[in-house]
């Protein structure tokens, strides 16, 4: 997320560092090429005009503390103001006094507007609702089925009706909702390909005629200004209440999320990160600066890995690692926790200065299965006790995994590496498993991105 500005304003803050002062010289050729990244990440003219002019006041003639360098100062100050620019935000959901609460979704047709829809349901299910999703577009072909497909797989009533006009089909969901206790009724409309007057027509009379609570605009954030400018003119029919991102994994540049809230005013509510249903999150403009600055991300990483963690199961490995008595059994469990969490390289990207490392970097997710194969090669007493692996244990359980030996014995001296880094963190570190896994693989993955390094030099040389 957001890999191409995040390395644009790296090498600018890089330049900074190299300073010793800051002078109003240095500043305005700094800002110069922050202009030119912002640009380039598609981020709307007007915001960066106006995004420039406050950052450049603020750190023009403001003396720096001491115990501060110029590049943190100016870090801070850019940091400060993308927050200011993105928010303020309240991610939660107002409830009607009397349910049900009324859910509009409007988009474009492709920007993930059904499967939003599902998300949404999953996510409000989570925080103890009851939704009801209704197929209200009835242009593309499969969208019902695609919608009740979607309500199976998290459990949550669909309401649709062949035939009939989709103002009637929303009519009637919300009566439907009463009847069968939902609290929650979530309106899956029709898009186009690009705005027209029967599409916007279509979605303004279902607003009059049902009084949606909240009504959301759902747009493909990797369309950068396009997803602004829609914004715009779905916002003069239908006065939103927020937006919603889609497809942000695949944003390397940002200008959507940066933009969007500056020329419409109306704030960023959610922001869907994989295909998966369960990859929805809130949004929150300091985590995203985070983000965007390469600081990483923690708390959203923490609220991820308790999410997968059971409480018990927690004060089981904390007392393991009161003993020194951790096995691969116990490292296998983590292993498929963190890859519940989401793609490695995400989650890497979470922890403060570990990301940068892998800028540009792609990584094998086919890796983790590697390693979940060579533990599963291993025989209960070898999980237990991986000290008894001796080297004909080693090559039998290579051949069983598919891998080579020296894979083996990598994995056996990280597994020792972790254990030693758990000890000393202690109890933090059984509350947060999932974060000592990744960090483990993250190293594992740094440790090849070093022998591919070295072998290009060698190439080079020859």
């Amino acid at each position: 997320m957001f890999e191409s500005i995040t390395q644009k304003l790296e090498n600018v803050f890089t330049v900074f560092r190299r300073s010793a002062t800051l002078s109003e010289k240095n500043i305005r050729e700094g800002m110069r090429e922050v202009r030119t990244a912002l640009l380039e990440a598609d981020v709307h003219y007007n915001v960066v005009r106006d995004f420039m002019r406050k950052v450049t006041e603020r750190a023009v003639g403001v003396e720096v503390i001491r115990s501060v360098s110029p590049a943190q100062h100016i870090v801070k100050i850019v940091h400060d103001e993308l927050v200011e620019l993105m928010g303020p935000v309240d991610p939660k959901i107002p409830m009607a006094s009397e349910p049900p609460t009324v859910i509009l979704l409007a988009g474009l047709q492709g920007s993930g507007k059904t499967t939003m829809a599902g998300k949404l349901a999953k996510y409000l299910a989570g925080k103890g609702r009851r939704p009801l999703l209704v197929a209200a577009d009835v242009k593309r072909p499969a969208a019902i089925d695609q919608l009740r497909v979607l309500g199976e797989q998290i459990s949550v009533p669909v309401y649709y009706r062949t035939g009939a006009k989709p103002v009637d089909i929303c009519r009637e969901s919300v009566e439907e909702a009463r009847k069968n206790g939902c609290d929650v009724v979530i309106l899956d409309t029709a898009g186009r390909l690009h705005i027209d007057e029967e599409m916007m027509a279509e979605v303004a009379e279902i607003a009059r005629t049902v009084r949606p609570n909240q009504v959301y605009l759902v747009s493909d954030a990797m369309t950068g200004q396009d997803a602004v400018n829609s914004a715009e003119r779905f916002n003069k029919t239908l006065e939103l209440d927020g937006i919603i991102l889609t497809k942000m994994d695949g944003d390397a540049r940002g200008g959507a999320a940066l933009s969007v809230k500056a020329v419409t005013g109306k704030p960023i509510k959610f922001i869907g990160v994989g295909e998966k249903l369960d990859r929805l999150e809130e949004f929150y403009p300091e985590r995203m600066a985070d983000r965007i600055l390469g600081m990483g991300d923690v708390v959203t990483l923490v609220e991820r890995a308790q999410e997968q963690v059971n409480v018990e199961d927690a004060k089981k490995l904390q007392e393991k690692i009161a003993r020194a008595d951790l096995n691969f059994d116990d490292f296998l469990k983590q292993l498929q926790q963190v890859r519940k969490m989401g793609p490695l390289k995400e989650l890497l990207g979470m922890i403060p200065g570990v990301g940068k490392q892998f800028a540009g970097m792609d990584i094998d997710e086919k890796e983790l299965t590697r390693v979940e194969a060579v533990i599963r090669s291993m025989t209960p007493e070898e999980r237990a006790k991986p000290d008894i692996i001796d080297g004909s244990r080693r090559l039998r359980i290579a051949n069983g995994s598919g891998t080579q030996a020296t894979d083996v014995n990598g994995l056996l001296k990280q597994f020792k590496q972790m254990k030693g880094m758990m000890r000393r963190f202690g109890a933090g570190a059984a509350m947060n498993p999932d974060m000592m896994s990744g960090a483990m693989m993250g190293r594992r993955f740094a440790k090849q991105r070093s022998q591919r390094k070295r072998k290009d030099r060698r190439k080079k040389k020859r």
